[in-house]
């Protein structure tokens, strides 16, 4: 069995997520795959992949073999870039994910710059407002906005977000703008599930908690909802600052409470691939680290 065409079948079947997406990939048959991957894992001795009818995982203690061997097959890739005289040109698919507004906003214009520089490369971007696994995923490069647990990513802080109150200057001024987290119960509220999950909001006073039980006229599920509402008139509402920077510059909406609000969230740019990153994944970190990094509405 050749051990760069074991590795490279093994890790396609991971990102990918099955043995017949990675037959697919391959250009090969699902017995073939599956035979390969077996093969592997009676030469090393170990369980690689937990197989159900629905889906292919790692077993938990695998994900640094996986990585090992996404490391070895880039270096490989690099190399033979490198022998080629093509080194220094990114090229190949590049899969991203960021939260839907945020992507938006704010990755896009890094994703347009990179395929405006690197005509040879190709990128999948998901922006979705949910937490991805890189890989099980198979994603390159994440942005993902709070604090990061511990975990093998590579993680590179480039702003911040902060959680804020807002209304629109024609609601402020029919109904009065709040002056003390207490006086919020006299408002009408919208509560965007997207960042409340529950009818409160968090507060806080000279460090100390303070917990607003809300009843709110309107729920949403997307935080464009909550931000039309807002703009319209309707009521107050929470969001991340990054969503609402625009309407702030433009004046149709309003920060309230500004000096309770909680402590801001970080935002980083998370990778799983080390100091051994591939071209086309290193390229696009340090156009995303430097372009974020640079912009004042997240920082």
């Amino acid at each position: 069995m050749d051990r760069f065409q074991a590795m490279a079948t093994f890790v396609t079947v991971v990102e990918t997520g099955g043995f017949a997406s990675a037959a697919r990939k391959l250009d090969v048959s699902p017995s073939v795959v599956s035979r390969v991957v077996t093969e592997l894992e009676e030469r090393l001795g170990v369980r690689l992949l937990t197989r159900t009818t629905r889906v292919v995982r790692l077993t938990e203690v695998r994900t640094a073999y996986f990585e090992d061997c996404r490391r070895i097959l880039g270096e490989v890739d690099d190399a033979e870039l490198s022998a080629t005289g093509t080194h220094s040109t990114p090229r190949g698919q590049l899969t991203i994910t960021a939260p839907m507004l945020f992507g938006k906003y704010f990755v896009m214009p890094v994703v347009i710059d990179y395929l405006s520089r690197y005509p040879q490369a190709d990128v999948n971007a998901w922006f979705i407002d949910r937490v991805v696994n890189l890989v099980d995923e198979g994603i390159d490069v994440a942005v993902r906005i709070g604090e990061m647990p511990d975990s093998t990513l590579q993680a590179i802080r480039v702003g911040r977000v902060r959680r804020v109150l807002c209304a629109s200057p024609a609601y402020l001024k029919a109904h009065g703008t709040p002056r003390r987290p207490e006086d919020l119960s006299g408002h009408t509220t919208i509560l965007a599930s997207g960042i409340s999950t529950t009818p409160e909001w968090r507060l806080f006073d000279d460090g100390k908690q303070t917990v607003v039980r809300l009843q709110p006229r309107l729920t949403t599920t997307t935080n464009d909802a909550a931000i039309t509402a807002a703009v319209a008139g309707f009521g107050i509402t929470r969001l991340l600052s990054y969503q609402i920077a625009q309407h702030l510059r433009d004046g149709t909406l309003d920060i309230v409470l500004p000096d309770f609000e909680p402590p801001a969230l970080p935002i980083h740019v998370v990778h799983r691939e080390g100091r051994h990153a591939t071209q086309k994944v290193r390229a696009f970190l340090d156009l995303a680290i430097d372009t974020l990094r640079a912009d004042p509405s997240l920082n």
